[in-house]
């Protein structure tokens, strides 16, 4: 099924590039690499990829020695250890970590061209801006001068909501946790990061079940699983060296992988069962599975009555879903899905994987919840080789989730209330009044001062309306004006025709990144544009979070390179232009006037991260775990013996108290078999202690050693008083505590961590012990429900399963029904879906300006089904038009493959600087324009969003196809 390249010549580009240069006819590497202007020797070449050749002589040796570095790859979550060479202060060349219990010596092609990413030529050298429509070089001064009077002259016109702060997933910890305080700072929730359109439904979806909103076990423990069962995920490609944990389950414990997805993927080709279902039908499909588990009686009785609530209305709704029923909704056979629900039955503990096929949909939060129902009807929550393992995308979107740059939330998920600002108020050492006078206030409907200070700012996904709705319709006073991408690619957003126009509205755009991305082509603007160059995570410092919530340490590899700055350096600069920049770093040690401590700037987020455990991992300890990998065991993540002992690998969250205390990490949530001060849980007691007068708490079950031997609620002072354990507390905890709220005091709010380490010390988690729910009452669907994609194929269906009525949500009007109300099919009668390759990640422009890389794939293509082809007259390797319901197209090749089904086409999602068949290489400053251009597949995608979180729908659209 899948294709193979059958030697090593690659396919020839059909538009002129770069590289059509390098032949007329085909492109082998040395062709290519003439023709890109970098021929290079033959071990030179295998020393810039990271091989194990390198030229030496006995003289050059003796002369200079080569430093070796520990980093850390980044591209995916994996968190994948690279081991920089540097000689002179030039990185020649890489290994990969082979004591990193993660990759174990392992790389995909994206980790073994990495050093690439910092010494490439492609990259952003100097400050430059757009006047009269050519690229102007210009100093660090200039560009801040400028940029920051436009912002504030902006500001003082429109209110601070005006100035829209895009941050990032590339960001380390420190940087990210600095970039939202800056938000804060500058008076704004108009902040986000790329988790909005990953995984924001995974993390809603998650943390409304059972407690926090992330991967339960590790990549290792999936060794222990004895049944594997992926569904819109794809880590052959999207998270490669995640395989190598994967296949260890299959082979050592014989454990079926089961891999359901839309389009037979590189990952299904592993697969003991691979299950095609229609796209945007993933709540169907668990439930067809859950019908045979509940019809046969193989759900864990036991656990669901002491461990979960809500299961018998889940069972309600299962009941509905016959094998019939669907086969009808969602194509996938009842007999399969019966002989996959007996595999699960049958091989416990099992592991659930997803990733973005399962989340970006209108009703994702929905996928997300069923496929945690699925693991708390099977009992395999809490336990090693079961969880649910939710893959993240980039190196740190999870530390950047973490930390907080979302406009709902400020770090460790505290939200936007008075009490979460007035926590970090004193985190901060601010005045909380001034905080509160750098917010606007608008009149809420009924004439009441409403402060945007409380209020969620607009998500990523809409920033587009933000510039182009109505204010009327807006729940802030003005559009955005001014938009700041801060290490983020546009083109992995839909709508991209609304995003071009948006661009030409604003009044600034302001771009910071190592490469310029495809926010300097999109649009048409010939002033008002600046590109800033930030280094890569290569040239800083700091830590960076893998998907299992272990923390790692990147020692800093290379001095930053051309006039690149770090982000922490950028954002003291305008701190300081703001007049703002002695409050920023009241609490931060300052190495000069514009450059941050970054342990320091860890210290901090240390002294305020109590809710999700961020408290416990002090840069001496992630710096300790880094140089001592070889001592972690590969499965268990635990040291064994030497300075670590003890310790789970990268102290993964929760890392409990100080770091004084010890706390070795959580290595796998919600296990109660360890108790709480080695790294056990129990299920969060976060949404009460009672509900419809059924009890929500444990029932009789809790960790091992806790004194309390059933279900309790979070710690208060309140509560350690009623226990009689409040005289445990040192008098320098007492007095903390009764200076911020006293008895009222909870484990979150404590900055002493004393209500914490009491609670450990008598065998308790912090935050309680409850019962999963499976029934959430604050969603729309409290239940999850199949729902048909706004622009679906099945009319038939849209009466039994409608989306939504319309909506507000983040201060924005959101069209769900209006939308599916109209049939496009009969115009547009192909799903499209998206996804990724191995060879590139995210928008591309960094990993298509790498030469290593943009010889592998050279082109940007649309995979269709045989049957498709031939009834729309397509030939595989043609060039064909591929358009979207509301009018945009993409001009792509033809890859006709059985990969996909009939009725459905695929493109990735890495690819800009084409759009709507126009080459726009003539758009990029000299010399940063990407080796590979292509059209973007979201200039095809459509208008649709989650009902909880807006996260944007890619993965259920519709196209139409023909020949071009």
């Amino acid at each position: 099924m899948l294709r193979k390249k059958t030697n090593g010549v690659a396919r020839r580009p059909q538009r002129t590039s770069i590289l059509s240069k390098a032949g007329d006819s085909c492109v082998d590497r040395r062709a290519f690499l003439r023709g890109s202007g970098l021929a290079i020797g033959g071990l030179a070449a295998i020393s810039a990829t990271g091989g194990t050749v390198t030229p030496a002589s006995a003289q050059s040796a003796a002369a200079t020695a080569v430093d070796t570095v520990k980093s850390v790859c980044t591209h995916c979550s994996v968190g994948c250890t690279v081991v920089a060479e540097v000689q002179n202060g030039v990185w020649i060349g890489q290994e990969p970590g082979w004591d990193s219990p993660f990759n174990l010596g392992a790389h995909c092609a994206k980790g073994a061209s990495v050093r690439e990413h910092a010494h490439g030529e492609r990259r952003l050298k100097y400050p430059m801006k757009k006047e009269g429509g050519e690229w102007k070089r210009i100093s660090w001064d200039e560009a801040i001068n400028e940029i920051g009077d436009g912002m504030m002259k902006i500001r003082e016109e429109s209110g601070p909501d005006s100035v829209y702060w895009l941050g990032s997933a590339k960001h380390n910890n420190e940087q990210a946790y600095l970039f939202r305080k800056f938000a804060a700072y500058w008076g704004t929730n108009n902040v986000d990061h790329q988790a909005r359109i990953c995984h924001s439904t995974t993390v809603a979806g998650v943390a409304n079940t059972w407690g926090y909103g992330a991967m339960t076990n590790s990549y290792n423990d999936i060794h222990n699983s004895q049944a594997i069962f992926i569904i819109g995920g794809n880590p052959a490609e999207a998270h490669p060296v995640s395989l190598l944990h994967v296949l260890r389950a299959k082979e050592q414990n014989n454990a079926p992988l089961i891999v359901c997805d839309p389009r037979f993927t590189r990952t299904a080709a592993h697969a003991d069962e691979y299950v095609r279902f229609r796209p945007g039908t993933d709540v169907g499909l668990i439930w067809g599975i859950l019908w045979h588990i509940f019809e046969n009686g193989w759900e864990d009785k036991e656990f669901i009555r002491t461990r979960v609530w809500g299961m018998d209305q889940i069972k309600t709704e299962v009941a509905k879903w016959t094998p019939e029923e669907v086969e009808r909704v969602t194509g996938a056979p009842g007999s399969q899905l019966r002989r996959v629900a007996r595999t699960l039955a049958n091989n416990r503990p099992g592991t659930v994987i997803w990733c973005m096929g399962g989340t970006q949909h209108t009703n994702g939060n929905n996928n997300t919840r069923a496929y945690c129902i699925l693991q708390l009807a099977l009992g395999n929550m809490g336990i090693s080789g079961g969880g649910t393992n939710i893959f993240r995308g980039h190196d740190n979107v999870q530390g950047a989730t973490d930390l907080g740059v979302l406009s709902h939330t400020l770090p460790g998920y505290y939200g936007l209330s008075a009490g979460a600002w007035g926590h970090w108020a004193r985190v901060w050492g601010e005045d909380l009044d001034w905080l509160k006078g750098q917010f606007a206030t608008i009149k809420a409907k009924d004439g009441k001062d409403k402060p945007l200070m409380n209020e969620s700012g607009i998500p990523v996904s809409r920033w587009i309306d933000g510039v182009l709705e109505d204010p009327e319709n807006m729940d802030q006073d003005n559009n955005v004006r001014a938009m700041v991408l801060w290490g983020h690619a546009p083109n992995s957003q839909t709508r991209m025709t609304e995003m071009k126009t948006a661009m030409e509205k604003l009044d600034m755009l302001v771009v910071v990144d190592p490469y310029p991305t495809v926010s300097a082509v999109l649009h048409d603007r010939t002033d008002g544009v600046y590109l800033l160059p930030a280094c890569t995570q290569f040239e800083t410092r700091g830590s960076v979070t893998a998907s299992n919530r272990s923390l790692q340490w990147r020692d800093r590899v290379v001095e930053p390179l051309f006039e690149s700055l770090p982000d922490e350096i950028i954002m003291a600069k305008f701190a300081n232009k703001f007049g703002w920049a002695d409050r920023l770093f009241r609490n931060i040690e300052m190495e000069d006037a514009e450059t941050p401590n970054v342990e320091s700037i860890t210290r901090e987020f240390n002294s305020g991260l109590w809710t999700i455990g961020y408290t416990g991992q002090s840069p001496e300890r992630m710096k300790l775990h880094m140089a001592n990998q070889h001592t972690f065991d590969r499965t268990t993540l635990q040291a064994v013996g030497g300075p670590a002992d003890g310790d789970y690998y990268g102290l993964p969250w929760p890392c409990w108290g100080t770091a004084e205390m010890g706390h070795p990490g959580t290595p796998n949530l919600y296990d109660m078999s360890k108790p709480v001060a080695e790294g056990g849980l129990t299920f969060r007691a976060r949404f009460g202690v009672e509900r419809d007068g059924e009890n929500l708490l444990a029932e009789g079950v809790y960790s091992v050693g806790s004194e309390i031997q059933d279900g309790y609620p979070e710690f208060t002072m309140q509560m350690l008083m009623d226990l009689g354990w409040d005289g445990d507390l040192t008098p320098e905890e007492r007095a903390t505590i009764d200076a911020i709220a006293g008895e009222k005091t909870n484990w979150k709010t404590d900055l002493s961590g004393g209500i914490q380490r009491v609670a450990i010390a008598h065998g308790c988690a912090p935050f309680g012990n409850a019962k999963a729910r499976t029934v959430v009452w604050t969603f729309p669907d409290p239940i999850p429900l199949h729902r048909e994609p706004l622009y679906t194929p099945r009319r038939d269906l849209v009466a039994d399963y409608p989306t939504y009525e319309d909506r507000h949500a983040y201060r924005l009007p959101t069209l769900y029904a209006s939308i599916q109300k109209n049939d496009f099919s009969k115009d547009y009668p192909l799903i499209l879906t998206s996804g990724r390759l191995v060879e590139y990640e995210g928008g591309g422009d960094e990993s298509r300006s790498n030469p290593w890389l943009a010889e592998l794939q050279q082109d940007m293509f649309v995979e269709i089904n045989p049957r498709d082809a031939n009834d729309l007259g397509v030939r595989d390797g043609a060039q064909v038009w591929l358009e979207g319901p509301e009018g945009g197209k993409v001009k792509v090749m033809a890859m006709v493959t059985e990969r996909v089904g009939a009725g459905v086409a695929f493109m990735p999602f890495h690819f800009g600087g084409h759009f709507q068949g126009e080459d726009q290489r003539s758009k990029y400053p000299k010399g940063a324009d990407p080796y590979v251009l292509g059209e973007s597949s979201n200039t095809a995608q459509t208008y649709g969003y989650d009902s909880v979180t807006q996260m944007q729908e890619t993965k259920a659209t519709l196209c139409k196809i023909w020949s071009a």
